[in-house]
């Protein structure tokens, strides 16, 4: 696994042995997730919520947000995402937090721009957690949830609604948007 474009671009990233734990991102939905934000991404506070190996806040990092939050509640998972930000060169732009999702987001003081979630398949754990995103998300900005194909997910939870579904294989991807202050979707 590395890092696909940007500053560090090419970097290989470590991750914990075996799918328990973490799952990486393929290249190809990597690509796909980064290209629909492209536009946004320059300059961007980026929260990467069930973190592990930290592959998709490192790329929102290489290809220009301004900083990312870096969220797991695995041990092994935390020293993963330290090393690869050392190894990228990026760590000097983020922050690594171990503690479940849950209790993040529900603490957290700061909204973001754009929430990467790539949380574990077939557990329920996104759809429970998708009504407090509103709350933590900017507005304007914007939610990439991987999740396995056949996942039903609403269309709306308080502001954020649901612009787009990416499918690769058995993947989704779903995109969410947070109407800007004026209602209307930047």
């Amino acid at each position: 696994m590395r890092v696909i474009a940007g500053t560090a671009r090419g970097t290989r990233l470590q991750t914990l042995p075996g799918t328990d734990v973490t799952r990486p991102t393929v290249d190809r939905v990597k690509e796909g997730m980064f290209s629909a934000l492209q536009f946004i991404l320059p300059g961007a506070r980026v929260l990467d919520l069930f973190a592990g190996s930290g592959q998709l806040g490192i790329e929102a990092l290489s290809r220009g947000a301004a900083s990312c939050v870096f969220v797991d509640e695995n041990r092994g998972a935390v020293q993963v995402v330290r090393h690869n930000l050392e190894a990228a060169g990026l760590a000097d732009r983020a922050q690594v937090f171990q503690t479940g999702a849950q209790g993040f987001v529900a603490a957290a003081a700061e909204q973001f721009d754009i929430l990467l979630l790539d949380p574990p398949y077939r557990k329920g754990t996104l759809q429970a957690l998708l009504p407090a995103l509103d709350r933590v998300t900017a507005p304007g900005g914007v939610l990439l949830c991987e999740s396995e194909r056949e996942a039903e997910l609403p269309d709306q939870m308080g502001a954020l609604r649901l612009k787009k579904q990416y499918r690769y294989g058995t993947v989704l991807v779903s995109r969410y948007e947070k109407e800007d202050i004026e209602g209307e979707p930047e």
